[in-house]
């Protein structure tokens, strides 16, 4: 019989082993947060290297088709300005027969001369409006004040007139 106050000495020996299987458990639960997140790394590694693999044959394949298109875009290039040529020298036949070989030769050739003028007229104008990367140059100029911890609504006005943020604005 144990007194009150005094613990049984076989209770004494069950405590210890618990705490004993306590510490046990600790270290096995530490052991598997740590084989989990030791497999997710190398799971999600394993993921990105898929997809890194998928996009690159994704390209692959797109850029064979993008080929294969504009090679046959050169070919009907080749082909619309041989019919271009003769076009050309069929109107130079026909304006001979009415105001002679030389002057439909330079009729012909000023009618070539009008509408290349024009295209580059209207090519430089579309290359004026080309504003670039506008999304891209904007959220690249937003990188360093993220990596600082500063958002879009703490921005300093003196960085609009550093030359080093504003490069890709006056290009």
């Amino acid at each position: 019989m144990s007194h009150p106050g005094t613990s049984h000495p076989d209770r004494i020996q069950t405590d210890h082993s618990q705490i004993g299987q306590s510490q046990t458990d600790h270290s096995q639960s530490e052991q598997s947060v740590g084989s989990l997140v030791a497999g997710i790394s190398r799971d999600v590694s394993t993921l990105m290297r898929q997809e890194v693999a998928l996009a690159k044959a994704e390209v692959a394949e797109s850029a064979k088709r993008a080929g294969k298109g504009v090679g046959m875009f050169g070919g009907a290039g080749v082909a619309g300005h041989m019919v271009l040529v003769f076009l050309s020298l069929a109107l130079w036949w026909a304006l001979g027969t009415l105001v002679g070989g030389g002057w439909s030769a330079l009729i012909v050739a000023g009618v070539w001369a009008v509408i290349a003028g024009v295209l580059a007229l209207r090519g430089r104008a579309e290359l004026r409006a080309v504003e670039g990367l506008p999304r891209t140059t904007d959220s690249v100029r937003k990188i360093p004040d993220a990596l600082h911890g500063h958002d879009d609504s703490h921005t300093n006005d003196s960085h609009r007139n550093d030359p080093h943020v504003n490069e890709g604005k006056n290009a």
